[in-house]
Formats: C-alpha cells, sequence, structure tokens
C-alpha cells in the first residue's frame, strides 16, 4: 500500500507541469472522444461524458500517476454490435459490468501476468500503435472530405514546425498548446474555411446525471452483455497495463498493476451509471501528457476536469479549435510513439525476436485490434522460448565395463519439446542387466516429461534391464510422485493403451 505522504507527493509533486500538461491532453481529448462515440455508434457525448469521468476517477484510484485514460477506440470498436442490436442501454450495462470484472481482476493480482509479455511483443505493440495512431488521422487530410483542401497540409506542417521549433525557445509552455492557440487564432482571424472541432459533431451541453440502465434484470441480459464486458475488461485491461509499462520507462519509476486494474475498473463502473462508455488507458494521449511535463495524478484529473469544462462551459470556443492543428499533435504522437531504433536493430537482434516484433505489428494493423497483435505475440514469444530450451537439452550415456549396465546422463530441462530427443536416446533393444537414468543435471516440468519418462522405464523394464532413477530434485520429484505410473499395478497395459 502506497503511504499518504507518497499519494500527496504524487498529486502535488509537480503542480505546474500536470496542469499545462492536462490542458493540452484536455483539448487533444475532445475530438478522439467524439470519433470513438461515433465507431460505436452513439451520440457524440456518450464518449465525451466517459473521458470526463474516467480521467477523474483514475486519477484517484490508478496505480500509474501521469498515465491517461479515457474513451477509446479499443473498447470502441468490441461495443458496435451490441449497440447496433439492443441500444445505448445495454453498452452502459456492459461497460458496468466490464468494470465489475476490472475490479476482480485486480483483487486476484492478475496484473502480475504482463510479466510474460515479452520485450519484442512490447515493441511491436508501440509500433503498431504508433501506425494506428498516424493513420487515424489520414481521413483529416483526405482531400476528398468536406473541409479539407491544400490549406489543411499547410496548417498542419506549420503545427509540426511549431511543435519541434518551439521548444527551442523556450520550454516553459508545452508546444502543442502553442500550436492549439496559435492555429486557431490564425484561422479564426483570416476566416479561413478548414475542418474544425465543430464538425466533429455536437458537444454535450450539460453536466451528466447519474442514472441506472433501463434494461430487463434477467438471466437473458445477462448473457447478452457478458461476452461484450468480457471482451472489454480483457482489452481494457491489456491496452492499460501495457500502457502503464510504456510510462513507467518513460517516467524511470514504477507503479502497481493491481491497483491499476481496480482504478480502471472503478472509474468504468462509475462511468457505466453517467452514460458513458467503456474505456481504458490511451497510450497517445498519456505520452502527450508525459512530453508536456505531466507526471503526477493531477495532470490525468485535470485533463478530465478541464474537458467537461470545455466541451459545456466554452463549447462554441472549442468547436472552433481547427481540426490541423489536432492532427499535427497526433502526428507527432505517432512519430515519438514509434520505436524508431527497432528498425535498426532488427539486424542485431535474434531472428526470433525480430519475427514476433513484426508479426505483432502485421496482426494489430491488420486487425485493428490489440489484444488479438498481442496474443499472437505472445503465443509466438512462448513457441520460440520452448524451442531454444529444448536445443539446450541432451542426454549422455556411458556403458560399464562388463557391459551389462548402461547409465544415461540427462542434462536440462525436460518437459514438453524436448520429451522426443529424450525417447530417442534410449536403446531400446540392446540387452542389460540394469540400466540408471540419472537426472540430477534435469529438471521434469511437465505431463508431457512424466509420461516420456514413465514409457522408458517400462520399455527398458519390458526388456528385463532393472531400471532405476536418481539425482532427482525435490521439485520434480514431487511432480513423478503425482503423476507417474511406472510403479503401479498395469501400468505397462495402461500406458501402452493410450
Amino acid at each position: 500500500m502506497i503511504s499518504f505522504s507518497d499519494y500527496r507527493q504524487q498529486w502535488f509533486g509537480n503542480i505546474r507541469g500536470d496542469l499545462l500538461a492536462g490542458l493540452v491532453v484536455a483539448l487533444a481529448l475532445i475530438p478522439e472522444a467524439i470519433a470513438f462515440s461515433i465507431i460505436a455508434g452513439v451520440d457524440p457525448k456518450v464518449g465525451l461524458y466517459a473521458s470526463f469521468s474516467i480521467a477523474v476517477l483514475i486519477a484517484f484510484t490508478g496505480g500509474r500517476p501521469g498515465m491517461i485514460s479515457a474513451a477509446t477506440a479499443a473498447t470502441a470498436v468490441l461495443m458496435i454490435t451490441l449497440v447496433k442490436d439492443y441500444g445505448l442501454e445495454y453498452l452502459l450495462a456492459a461497460t458496468v459490468l466490464a468494470g465489475l470484472l476490472q475490479i476482480g481482476a485486480g483483487l486476484l493480482k492478475l496484473g502480475r501476468f504482463m510479466r510474460y509479455v515479452s520485450k519484442s511483443v512490447m515493441t511491436g505493440f508501440v509500433n503498431a500503435l504508433a501506425i494506428l495512431i498516424f493513420m487515424a488521422q489520414l481521413p483529416e487530410l483526405n482531400l476528398g472530405n468536406p473541409g479539407v483542401s491544400w490549406l489543411t497540409y499547410a496548417l498542419t506542417a506549420a503545427g509540426l514546425a511549431i511543435i519541434y521549433l518551439f521548444p527551442r525557445l523556450t520550454t516553459a509552455v508545452p508546444s502543442p498548446l502553442v500550436t492549439i492557440i496559435v492555429l486557431t487564432v490564425v484561422v479564426v482571424v483570416m476566416g479561413w474555411d478548414v475542418r474544425t472541432v465543430g464538425d466533429m459533431g455536437a458537444l454535450p451541453d450539460t453536466l451528466p446525471i447519474f442514472l441506472i440502465p433501463q434494461i430487463p434484470l434477467t438471466f437473458e441480459t445477462l448473457l447478452i452483455i457478458l461476452p461484450y464486458s468480457i471482451a472489454v475488461a480483457v482489452v481494457g485491461l491489456l491496452e492499460s497495463l501495457m500502457t502503464q509499462n510504456i510510462v513507467d520507462d518513460l517516467t524511470d519509476t514504477r507503479s502497481n498493476r493491481n491497483q491499476e486494474c481496480i482504478g480502471q475498473g472503478i472509474a468504468n463502473t462509475a462511468t457505466g451509471f453517467i452514460g458513458g462508455m467503456a474505456g481504458c488507458a490511451m497510450i497517445g494521449q498519456s505520452i502527450i501528457n508525459v512530453k508536456s511535463g505531466g507526471r503526477g495524478r493531477l495532470s490525468a484529473f485535470t485533463a478530465g476536469a478541464v474537458l467537461l469544462a470545455l466541451v459545456v462551459g466554452l463549447g462554441d470556443l472549442v468547436a472552433r479549435i481547427p481540426m490541423p492543428a489536432l492532427v499535427a499533435i497526433m502526428i507527432m504522437v505517432s512519430i515519438g510513439t514509434f520505436s524508431w531504433s527497432s528498425i535498426k536493430n532488427l539486424k542485431v537482434h535474434p531472428r526470433s525476436s525480430s519475427i514476433v516484433m513484426i508479426a505483432t505489428v502485421v496482426t494489430v494493423v491488420y486487425t485493428h485490434n490489440l489484444a488479438i497483435g498481442v496474443l499472437v505475440g505472445v503465443l509466438l514469444s512462448g513457441i520460440f522460448f520452448a524451442g531454444k530450451i529444448a536445443q539446450l537439452f541432451r542426454v549422455l550415456s556411458t556403458l560399464s565395463a562388463d557391459g551389462r549396465e548402461r547409465t544415461y546422463v540427462l542434462e536440462g530441462q525436460l518437459f514438453y519439446g524436448s520429451v522426443e530427443d529424450f525417447a530417442d536416446a534410449f536403446d531400446y533393444r540392446e540387452v542389460l542387466d540394469r540400466v540408471i537414468v540419472d537426472v540430477s543435471r534435469a529438471h521434469i516440468w511437465d505431463i508431457s516429461s512424466v509420461q516420456a519418462l514413465d514409457m522408458a522405464i517400462l520399455k527398458l523394464r519390458r526388456e528385463g534391464a532393472d531400471v532405476q532413477v536418481i539425482g532427482m530434485n525435490e521439485a520434480s520429484e514431487t511432480l513423478v510422485d503425482k503423476l507417474a505410473i511406472h510403479d503401479k499395478p498395469g501400468a505397462t497395459d495402461t500406458l501402452m493403451g493410450h
């Protein structure tokens, strides 16, 4: 548990930086929240209310200070069918249930499983997300869309110039904020016809209120929303925990994964009761926050609070922000997110690591589903790792001087990936009085290896040899005692029958 003094430091240790960064993030959240609402098939205010609620609540309950959570595309795409078939109320109910599932995951400490996501998968995740962020800006640069012209390209280029050149003058004010202010003033003064935030959809003009989803409280309803809630909970936690790792690395600090699971769950559960859709951590906005100087909980709180204040109190002004300014910021995020060193490292890193990274990128970009891409990467990592460990396994054998006793010495890890090499090492036709299987330099891991050991012992005994297994460590012995059948009555018939 975090101490009160540390928690207080997370709130007030970087007030100026957090306030300015939160303001930048709030402005960048508006068009994305509207766009994600459109993706899910609901009114823009659903995404805006969700972004406000999640950002504010996660500031209090999350495990990673400085990380931004709000409505996201990753969760929005999972709700499309539910909204289309059953309507908004079912989406709200699914959001509440997804939050409860995430709280349960945190209480069960499932966050520890993130340690099994390899660095190659993480790099692929980051690169794929950078590509998706850039691709999401392409409609705003398509000359065939209303409001998009050569002026859009000129303003976007000007925005990028401000973002990268202004820090040379001063870093007192975040350059993305300067970009938004300058381009908005220029467009308004010059009266240029460019696409604005207001063109993305109507902004809410009232504060959210507490409401209970109007759905039948039946088992049938539960069966309808449960699959969607599970998908949202899993994808939301996966993206949140991976973003958490990235922010940890960016800030050289550590954070609490299980607390983040609980925090995400509380935020989503509460959001469903005020008319908002489910969300999770946003890597793009989190990087904007960190690069703009945000480090503490106050930055996320500021982002959510300012977002609501802007869209409700200053909606007319916010609606006039030109989209090229926000496109420039997101392109900057895309460039900053992509791990450019990973391209150079393709020639240096092991081929298996490069394959995992590339497979993760390709799968995510093709499916637009981060969970599927990460799953493919994790599975490939496991396969390659098992193959490497299996190559380190070997069996040495020596025959006694009188030719009546043979000793087999196992070295390495005996598991499903090495059992074939284990079985091929024995000569079952050799006539021997005694066979010693020395496993003092090996470890037995699973049921496949126990069954392979059973088979070898029984085959050797069938040829008349007295078989003795020596040197087994405590963990291996426990597993063998529990699963092995070579010393049980009828073992030969049982094993050979299967």
